[in-house]
């Protein structure tokens, strides 16, 4: 039971973060915070994502490409040219390592008005961040598994992040139904996508992109956004169009 905790908080909170932080925010600026709370939730981000921490800069940049280039040759990360979800990861993969490096520019237009902590982005992407978490998530696992099978929920700890975003990309591209024609294969995989904090929305969210409500119909709900309304209510952030 221990073990499940674990392992259902770790994926939770690293997805929350990653939708909340990544996402919402890095990419869209959906809201916005003070420098405090976004140092703050910079930290989570990389707590939580542990070994798999994710580039706020670059992953920006690449969902920006994402939304200009959606399922085009130039979307770094479309489901339909690729033969599985592996190859496109490893794809996806080379592009982020390129502007987590910055061995490639991004247009003009992909550029700016994301949160950088060189700092932080240097300890978090090295070896010995992901290294020390991939300790600890084992040394976890070694004290409290109860049976065999529970380690073989390791590797998920390890690439929690990457995981997530291709789960969102393969299966929100792929399967599901369309509340919009947005010229592309954008679905919504599920009308109560709690496993993936609503961003399994893709449909709804490539229509509305600066939306903070991922739902759009009466029977879709989106768990992320009620936590973002607390949010603006406390005055911790403050929602760009609070809908």
């Amino acid at each position: 039971m221990i073990i499940l905790i674990f392992f259902l908080t770790h994926w939770f909170l690293s997805l929350f973060f990653q939708t909340f932080f990544l996402h919402r925010y890095a990419s869209h600026k959906m809201f916005t915070t003070s420098k405090f709370w976004e140092r703050t939730f910079y930290i989570m981000t990389w707590v939580f994502q542990g070994a798999s921490f994710l580039n706020p800069r670059a992953y920006a940049i690449l969902h920006r490409m994402h939304h200009a280039y959606s399922d085009t040759e130039k979307d770094p990360h479309s489901p339909h040219f690729f033969r599985d979800v592996f190859q496109m990861m490893w794809h996806t993969k080379i592009i982020f390592q390129e502007y987590v490096k910055y061995n490639r520019e991004p247009e003009t237009r992909f550029k700016g008005n994301y949160p950088e902590w060189r700092t932080v982005d240097i300890m978090a992407s090295s070896m010995w961040s992901r290294l020390g978490f991939v300790a600890f998530y084992i040394a976890f696992y070694v004290i409290f598994a109860t049976s065999w099978w529970m380690f073989l929920l390791l590797p998920i700890h390890f690439v929690m992040g990457p995981l997530h975003g291709a789960l969102v990309n393969w299966c929100g591209h792929k399967y599901g139904y369309s509340n919009f024609d947005n010229g592309d294969h954008s679905k919504n995989t599920t009308p109560f996508d709690f496993f993936m904090l609503g961003e399994l929305f893709q449909n709804n969210h490539h229509m509305h992109p600066n939306s903070p409500n991922f739902a759009k119909r009466w029977f879709e709900l989106d768990p992320v956004y009620p936590v973002l309304k607390f949010m603006h209510w406390a005055r911790i952030i403050k929602l760009r169009k609070a809908i």
